[in-house]
């Protein structure tokens, strides 16, 4: 009788690690353009692999679209740790880092309900991601505020209210071929009136 509790996972080979990783690629992409209703036949098709490799690595649809989902957050936030760190003017660096992701937010209504944080959505961000995702974009925001280029009445939590926001406008222009400019009219919204 073997029991496996309390082992630890053994790492991935190269090529189960590569077929993961291509899996994980053509996921996001059809994320993006389909939403939740692609299917694993076609994830795999796409990747090149059997759809059993698929359900190897992710046992069910959320599995899979968690994986996505907490693979962007992480990208995210990494993104705004190096904005922070880069030395770009902090006015520019939050409102560059606010257009990416009503941008990549506007394309993927996962995305979009997990950085929500709604308890009611599938997709959950774990804690500590969130925390963190959390703290690097309110970082950008205070470093812009202490510029005097941004609102100082408007707090992270504010912020992230408006990009959800944003983002669902965006998308709802973009099906109706509207221009892009959602993005710049908050962004004049939350500078600071000298």
């Amino acid at each position: 009788m073997s029991d496996n509790a309390g082992r630890i996972a053994k790492p991935l080979r190269a090529d189960a690690r590569r077929n993961r990783d291509q899996v994980l690629a053509i996921a996001r992409e059809m994320l993006s353009a389909d939403g939740s209703s692609v299917s694993f036949d076609e994830i795999a098709r796409r990747a090149g692999v059997g759809v059993g490799t698929v359900y190897r690595h992710f046992p069910t649809r959320n599995a899979l679209f968690e994986a996505v989902v907490v693979g962007r957050v992480e990208e995210f936030t990494a993104r705004a740790r190096t904005l922070s760190a880069a030395g770009t003017p902090p006015p520019d660096a939050f409102c560059d880092f606010f257009a990416h992701l009503v941008g990549e937010v506007a394309l993927n209504q996962a995305l979009c309900e997990a950085l929500d944080g709604d308890d009611g959505t599938a997709i959950a961000i774990p804690v500590e991601l969130r925390r963190e995702f959390i703290h690097s974009f309110g970082t950008l925001l205070a470093q812009a505020k202490q510029a005097g280029e941004v609102r100082s009445d408007v707090d992270v939590a504010d912020v992230l209210d408006l990009l959800i926001g944003t983002a669902a406008a965006e998308r709802r222009a973009r099906s109706r071929s509207a221009p892009e400019q959602l993005t710049g009219v908050v962004l004049d919204g939350l500078r600071s009136q000298k």
